[in-house]
């Protein structure tokens, strides 16, 4: 197994492991951050061919279009269950399928947009992801992401550097990521870059040109 083949496989085991606990974990930063930005997010997605990356237990239902044909991927198959469990549940209208950003399984040019929430933090090479993004992508199609990057101060940065290998044993997610340049190095046109919270989080919204 390749290095890149290994970090994917620790990811997952690691994503499998906590999916029981998932939105336990996240429960109370959920309710009073993270529904507004998702709210935020899917507000600027467009279009009726819609793909979701990374969409976990599925946390981003309850803001789906609903005059849209959504396909949502997950890599971790626990996770993905769950997810499932929760579409059927909210009787949500959702294409479900395990698969990995990194090695895509769609066409080229598939979607009109494509938007993932707090995905790239964790995907092992995420240059890859993005542009696998932009390969199934649409011309001219929209990508939006909520994503946590590591901050531009100094100090800060230092510490968040410091403390990311402790994070991504216990969370899955790195807090160090620089994903607003990751996005471009994807082959993406950065149309924005919104700062939520203290140059932290962000809403990113590129496009296939």
């Amino acid at each position: 197994m390749s290095t890149e083949g290994k970090a994917t496989d620790i990811a997952k085991r690691r994503y499998n492991r906590i999916a029981p606990l998932y939105d336990l974990m996240e429960g109370l930063i959920e309710r009073s951050r993270y529904s507004k930005w998702r709210e935020f997010l899917w507000s600027k997605v467009g279009g009726t061919h819609i793909l979701e990356v990374g969409v976990g237990t599925g946390k981003n239902f309850p803001y789906y279009p609903a005059d849209a044909e959504i396909t949502a991927v997950d890599f971790s198959e626990k996770m993905l269950e769950r997810a499932k469990d929760k579409a059927n549940k909210q009787k949500v209208k959702v294409h479900l399928q395990q698969m990995d950003v990194q090695n895509l399984e769609f066409e080229d040019n598939t979607f009109d947009t494509v938007v993932a929430s707090f995905v790239f933090c964790s995907v092992p090479d995420p240059c890859r992801g993005l542009m696998e993004v932009h390969r199934v992508c649409k011309q001219g199609g929209k990508v939006v992401l909520l994503e946590h990057v590591v901050s531009a101060n100094r100090i800060l940065g230092w510490l968040m550097n410091i403390a990311n290998p402790i994070v991504v044993r216990m969370a899955g997610a790195n807090i160090n990521r620089w994903t607003v340049e990751n996005v471009k190095k994807g082959g993406l046109a950065v149309e924005q870059a919104t700062d939520l919270w203290g140059g932290i989080f962000k809403l990113i919204e590129a496009r296939k040109v």
